[in-house]
């Protein structure tokens, strides 16, 4: 949903990039770097309400990264089949963290979160089985990453001043991600239903 703006949004951090190659950070430091922001975010969720605002910071840099790592690839032609792979991991990974650490930290309804971890997995699954069928699902969905981030950012600085917040945040990404999910199936159903296995 948020491609489009993804793209310009990475076009202005061209600069930011030149810097950060300046001072040795590839693409794959960049990642490490930004699984690692997420993990500590993670952690201080976990600490509970008085650490929100160190989340928020952290998962705001892991974000950061996120983006810097791909424009880097592009800028100074790194980008490896090997990386992609990588960054997608690591993604995976980072999100896994964040969430756990909001139940840990009695943030959210834990059932509520464990379905906003199932379902945010599932819908970088959908994506990534699609691809492997020749399908590209980029911007297919309401809920790709970049979306359920933002969510989660906006509802940790809510949450600073009215704590329920961000379990309402994490509700909305649960339904919002199983909706992208059953979209992405549908689109995976309506381009793949006439082609055969060989």
């Amino acid at each position: 949903m948020l491609t489009r703006l993804k793209q310009k949004i990475q076009q202005m951090l061209t600069a930011e990039a030149k810097a950060a190659h300046k001072i040795g950070l590839t693409p794959n430091i960049t990642s490490i770097l930004g699984i690692a922001s997420a993990f500590l975010s993670a952690l201080a969720y976990a600490e509970g309400a008085s650490y929100i605002l160190l989340a928020t910071v952290l998962l705001l840099l892991s974000g950061f990264c996120d983006a810097l790592d791909g424009i880097l690839a592009r800028i100074y032609q790194e980008a490896t089949a090997f990386g992609g792979f990588l960054d997608s991991l690591l993604d995976r990974y980072a999100d896994a963290f964040v969430y756990v650490g909001i139940i840990v930290g009695g943030l959210c309804d834990s059932l509520w979160g464990l379905v906003a971890l199932i379902s945010s997995l599932l819908v970088s699954y959908t994506r990534a089985r699609a691809e492997v069928a020749g399908l590209k699902m980029e911007s297919v969905g309401l809920a790709e990453r970049a979306e359920r981030i933002i969510i989660l950012i906006i509802a940790s600085l809510a949450a600073i001043f009215w704590l329920p917040a961000l379990n309402i945040a994490v509700i909305l990404v649960a339904i919002l991600s199983n909706l992208t999910v059953a979209q992405r199936a549908l689109y995976a159903y309506k381009k793949l239903k006439n082609e055969k296995l060989t």
